[in-house]
């Protein structure tokens, strides 16, 4: 049975209408990588009419029917205020309606040991669902490189970056049977002070963090995991991330047919 993932969309408008939606690489990934049957769920549901009273979605009820959450990957940024910060970026780089789903579903997630898998955006929600903070510009801290994309075509935006260094006993570190594997950087904003319960799975070479897994999740045997890089992209290219989809499938599984029982 091919369990069912929610993939968190984006809300942003769009010429005279508002979308709801999600790059297809990401669906993509999901409905091969971990065997899925994909549902996009939407955010709060507001631009409509202003006048009109905002509909937030439930998280209890999103979670009854689903064996998954993935949260990928955007061009919007986490709003500050969620982790007590000040905003030093544009207005159009914020995404309060994709906020008002992503982060309640995390702690629901979480809470109830529902598979979870967050890239990029999706690791900077996590990190601040359960009470972390981001730098909101990585490239302008002292001692920090420049982690955002080049210029050019897809192939170059998406292409190896740097390595990054696997904690030895974690999770990845046993996906990818190495102790180093070269990833994508597509990012500004990254972790500053991991949440509470987070522990660091990789480093990239300057020290910041590219990935962690919830504690209490691994505990009870579950699987709770985010990076910062772009997995998905040719996720059946690259050994590692094949085998993160893999294992997120294979837990979303495990999952369904707990619940069925």
């Amino acid at each position: 049975m091919r369990p069912v993932i929610g993939v968190v969309a984006d809300v942003k408008p769009s010429r005279k209408y508002v979308w709801h939606k999600v790059q297809e690489k990401y669906l993509y990934a999901v409905a091969r990588g971990a065997d899925a049957e994909v549902v996009i769920l939407p955010g709060r549901l507001s631009a409509v009419d202003a006048e009109e009273r905002a509909i937030s979605p439930d998280p209890d009820r999103l979670l009854a029917f689903l064996d998954g959450v993935f949260l990928p990957g955007s061009p919007s940024n986490v709003d500050p205020a969620i982790y007590g910060d000040e905003r030093t970026f544009a207005d159009e780089l914020l995404d309060r309606n994709r906020d008002d789903l992503s982060l309640p579903l995390v702690r629901a997630a979480v809470e109830r040991g529902l598979p979870l898998f967050g890239v990029c955006r999706g690791f900077q929600e996590i990190n601040a669902a359960l009470g972390g903070t981001l730098h909101q510009h990585v490239q302008d801290i002292d001692g920090f490189g420049d982690h955002r994309e080049p210029d050019g075509d897809v192939e170059t935006q998406y292409g190896l970056a740097h390595e990054v260094e696997l904690v030895e006993g974690g999770v990845l570190h046993g996906l990818a049977g190495a102790g180093r594997v070269s990833v994508n950087s597509l990012h500004s904003q990254g972790i500053d002070r991991l949440a509470p319960g987070l522990v660091a799975e990789a480093y990239a070479p300057d020290g910041l963090i590219e990935a962690f897994h919830v504690a209490a999740a691994r505990e009870q045997g579950a699987f709770a995991i985010a990076v910062q890089w772009h997995p998905e992209w040719r996720v059946w290219a690259d050994p590692l991330s094949t085998a993160l989809f893999r294992a997120f499938g294979d837990a979303a599984r495990g999952y369904a047919a707990a619940r069925s029982r």
